[in-house]
Parts: C-alpha cells; structure tokens; sequence
C-alpha cells in the first residue's frame, strides 16, 4: 500500500511539474510578442519588469535616436534588417527559483508571405522572467538589460561633455556674432582622449519664424578643448582653434595631428554635417520641448527636420 501511495505520489509531482512548465512556455510565448523590434512598444510595459522597461524606454526613446541605430544588438534585438519578422518557438523553460525561470527560444526569419527565408540559421536566445505580483514578466533577453545600463552610463558622460562644450561655445563664441534667439552649436567629434576632445564645431544663431528656425549668423570653429571634471560635471578649460584664411590648413594639421585626415574627411563632407545638423537641431528641440519643423539658412530652401 505505501509503495502504491509512492508511485501516486511521484505521478501527482510529475503531472504538477508538467503542467507547471506548460504554463510558463505558453507564459514566454505571451512575452515574445512584446519583445523589441526596430522599436519598444508601450504595452511592453505591462510586461516587463519596471527595471527592464525603463533601462530600454531611456536606451530607445531618451538617448539621443543614433545611439539605438549605432548598435544593432539593441535596435534590432533578434531580427535582421531584410524585410523579415521573428518567428518564435519556445523550446524549453527551466524555473531556477520561485520567481524567476528562463526560456530558450529558438527564432526563425519570416517573410511577410508566410514563407521562412531559407538563408538565415535559427538562432537560440534566452528571454528572462521574474515572478512579480503573481504575474510572470520579462526580466531580461540576452543580456542586454547590462548591455543598456552601460550605455546609458557612457551617454551620460558623453552628454555631459557635449554640454561642456556647448555651452562654452554659445557663451564665448556665440557672443561675436549677431545674436538670434537660439544659440545652437553643431558638434562632429573627431577624437576624444582623456581630457582632449578634438571636433569640428559650429555655432549658429537661429531666429524662430512660424514653424521654422532662420539662421541669422554663424560660423566654424574647429579645434581642440581641454576640460576639467568635478563630480561628473565639466567645464572647458582651454580651446585651441584652427585659425582662418591662408593658415586654416596649417594650423589644422598641427592641432589634429595623426587625426588631421579624418577630421579633414568631416569637415569637408557638407552632406554628413548637414545630417549631423539636423539630428542635433532634433535632439536640442526634444530637450526643450520645442516643436520646429524646418530650418533654413539665408538664401536657400527650408529644410524638413
């Protein structure tokens, strides 16, 4: 009688274990719909960890938009950039504790016909969930919660040096030009080490007109800043700039030094400063709650931002 009770016992577990695990692999199937492709949607939210959504809400939709677009890991998390959707499979889910499992998921790359693209393998990946109010919800996928939280560590950083030397640029050299009412300068890095940022900068004077900022003055002025750092605070301490006329090129091969090609290569592409121009003029109006929908220098058309 106890050897029965015993084996009924083990059959109680085990379908309870079953039944267990089928519930959390219909749970993960639930949460890859809500995993990032290209954008994070906002009903993510209420399903993922508070923790996960907002290191990913601060990498998609705070930071500046090329810092998703410069690293594929986080814009495309596990599609490819053809046309294909992810095709989802949950293989297995293994629960390491009362509140958190882990499933492996197999995707596949779909056509918007239905069909599979042949050419690409299925690739396995891990999507993490955390129990939470009784609800099982997306903690993680491949690692990428620390992928974002260094990110956004070395943004802030870089944030707080471009608005070092902004401001010293709107300060000390926007004040030699006629003043519009937006100073806001257009910064192309060209190297960056220790406490020497070298870049090709220019400050421009915008007046707003409508819909549309007009820039009423302006101008270059490449060269090379030292700043200091207190707290994560900076300040510039000293600007070297190329000087103009006839010994513009000399003075600028001997402040880029070994970088003078590549900064040559920024400074003379109108079409990459024009881009840079405008995600910056987007940034600056999304960190001022400003809404502007061109700008435009004297003489030529509005451009859209």
């Amino acid at each position: 009688m106890k050897k029965l009770s015993s084996i009924i016992l083990c059959a109680a577990l085990l379908a309870a274990c079953t039944s267990n695990e089928e519930q959390l692999k219909k749970r993960a199937a639930e949460l890859c719909q809500y995993i990032p492709d290209h954008e994070l949607l906002e009903q993510s939210k209420d399903f993922m960890t508070a923790d996960f959504y907002a290191v990913l809400d601060t990498m998609f939709n705070q930071l500046p938009e090329f810092e998703a677009m410069d690293h594929e890991w986080l814009y495309y998390f596990v599609t490819g950039n053809g046309g294909t959707m992810a095709d989802y499979s949950v293989v297995s889910v293994e629960q390491t504790d009362a509140t958190h499992a882990v499933a492996t998921i197999n995707v596949r790359q779909q056509w918007e016909d239905g069909s599979f693209d042949s050419t690409t393998d299925i690739e396995e990946h891990k999507l993490y969930m955390e129990k939470v109010n009784d609800q099982w919800l997306m903690s993680d996928f491949d690692g990428h919660k620390a992928n974002c939280i260094r990110h956004i560590a070395i943004n802030h950083k870089e944030q707080a040096v471009r608005d070092a030397i902004s401001d010293y640029l709107v300060r000390e050299i926007g004040k030699l030009y006629q003043k519009g009412e937006l100073c806001i300068p257009t910064l192309m890095m060209v190297h960056e080490e220790d406490d020497l940022f070298m870049g090709d900068f220019w400050v421009l004077w915008y007046t707003p007109s409508g819909d549309t900022l007009k820039c009423v003055s302006g101008g270059n002025h490449s060269g090379s800043m030292t700043l200091s750092e207190e707290n994560g605070k900076y300040t510039v301490t000293a600007f070297e700039q190329t000087v103009d006329g006839a010994g513009n090129e000399a003075s600028a091969k001997r402040i880029f030094g070994s970088y003078f090609d590549i900064y040559q290569n920024i400074h003379s592409n109108e079409r990459v400063r024009e881009a840079v121009r405008q995600e910056q003029l987007r940034e600056y109006q999304k960190r001022n709650n400003l809404n502007y929908r061109y700008y435009q220098d004297y003489g030529w058309p509005a451009v859209e931002l």
